[in-house]
C-alpha cells in the first residue's frame, strides 16, 4: 500500500458553532472524496482554532508548546497539501490565526498547494483572501492556489453549507500535484 497524502485542514474560527468550519469541513470532505476515487491513498487531519485556542494562546515558542499543539503544528508542517480558511475579522484574519502561523517553521511548507478560504457576512470581505491570506502563505513560499473559496452568510444555512458550489472548487489543483518528501526540519 502507498503512503497516504497527508492532507491537512486549518478552521481559523474560535466559535462553536462555526461557518468557517463547516466550509473547512466540506472541503476537506470533498477533497478526500476526489482524491479516494483517483485511487490516493489519503490521511486528513483537522487543525481546529476552536479547540486549540488556549494552549495556543498561551504559546510563545514551540518549545513551550504542549503535546497536543506540538501535534498540530508538525501535522501543518508535514502537510503534502493544505486548506486554510479563516473567518473575516475586520478585513482580516484574526490574531490567533496568525499566531499559529507564526510557530509554523518557515521553510516547511516550500511548494505545499494551499487552499485558501474565508468567511464573512457579506461579499465585500471576499478580497481578504488575496490581501490577506495570500501574502501570509506566500511567506512560506507555499503555492496558494490561484481560485480561493469565499463564502457569504448567503451560502449557509444553520452553519452548514447550503451552497453546492463551496464544496466543489478543492479537488483539481491538489489532485494533480505530486507528494513531497519528507519534511526534515533544521534545529
Amino acid at each position: 500500500m502507498t503512503t497516504p497524502l497527508r492532507i491537512v485542514a486549518v478552521s481559523g474560527s474560535l466559535q462553536q458553532p462555526s461557518r468557517t468550519r463547516a466550509l473547512t469541513v466540506s472541503l476537506l470532505t470533498g477533497l478526500e472524496r476526489a482524491l479516494v476515487a483517483d485511487k490516493h491513498n489519503v490521511h486528513s487531519h483537522l487543525v481546529d482554532l476552536g479547540e486549540i485556542s488556549e494552549p495556543l494562546a498561551r504559546t510563545f515558542s514551540r518549545v513551550s508548546a504542549t503535546r497536543d499543539l506540538e501535534a498540530h503544528l508538525r501535522a501543518i508542517e508535514t502537510a503534502d497539501a493544505l486548506i486554510v480558511a479563516s473567518p473575516v475579522y475586520r478585513a482580516s484574519y484574526t490574531g490567533l490565526f496568525k499566531h499559529l502561523f507564526d510557530l509554523v517553521h518557515h521553510e516547511t511548507l516550500f511548494d505545499v498547494p494551499v487552499l485558501l478560504a474565508a468567511t464573512g457576512g457579506s461579499e465585500r470581505h471576499a478580497l481578504v483572501i488575496d490581501h490577506q491570506l495570500r501574502p501570509l502563505l506566500s511567506f512560506f513560499q507555499a503555492h496558494t492556489l490561484p481560485l480561493g473559496v469565499y463564502g457569504s452568510e448567503a451560502d449557509f444555512n444553520d452553519h452548514r453549507v447550503s451552497s453546492p458550489l463551496l464544496s466543489e472548487r478543492a479537488a483539481p489543483l491538489i489532485a494533480q500535484r505530486p507528494r513531497r518528501a519528507d519534511v526534515q526540519i533544521a534545529a
